[in-house]
């Protein structure tokens, strides 16, 4: 049974990593899936978040090293675009890496974050914030569900 637990934790921090990327991958399944299965909520609840958080940071090193041209196409993104995402993060500033977590503008908010060259302390404090207290959330439904 421990090869069976450490395979459920292992799928759900790639899932997890991989939802934080442009990838349509959805966490909150495996999440759920475990929760119901009798998984401690505490560990996952602790493995979605460190694997999410490394999937954002991977989008932020994405933003910081490399080039804007690459970034715009791997965002899908046009030159009018990307300024409207610039001027987005600028106006609402740091605190927006709190929603970090929020499909579909979460991936571009990291990779912005990056670009303009954030205090990594702070986009770190910020992002595992909102997505701690996502899962967090996510996992209390699910176990008051279930």
């Amino acid at each position: 049974m421990g090869s069976l637990v450490e395979l459920g934790f292992v799928g759900l921090f790639v899932s997890a990593f991989l939802a934080a990327t442009i990838l349509p991958v959805s966490s909150e399944i495996v999440l759920t899936t475990l929760l119901i299965n009798g998984f401690s909520p505490v560990a996952l609840v602790t493995i979605a978040t460190i694997g999410n958080v490394a999937g954002s940071l991977v989008n932020y090193a994405l933003g910081y090293w490399a080039s804007l041209g690459l970034i715009k196409k791997w965002l899908r993104m046009s030159e009018n675009e990307f300024v409207k995402a610039e001027q987005r993060f600028k106006k609402y500033g740091l605190i927006s890496l709190a929603f970090a977590w929020v499909p579909v503008v979460g991936d571009p908010l990291t990779v912005m974050a990056g670009v303009l060259r954030i205090r990594l302390l702070w986009f770190l404090i910020l992002v595992t914030a909102g997505k701690l207290l996502r899962y967090v959330v996510v996992s209390y439904m699910v176990l008051q569900v279930s």
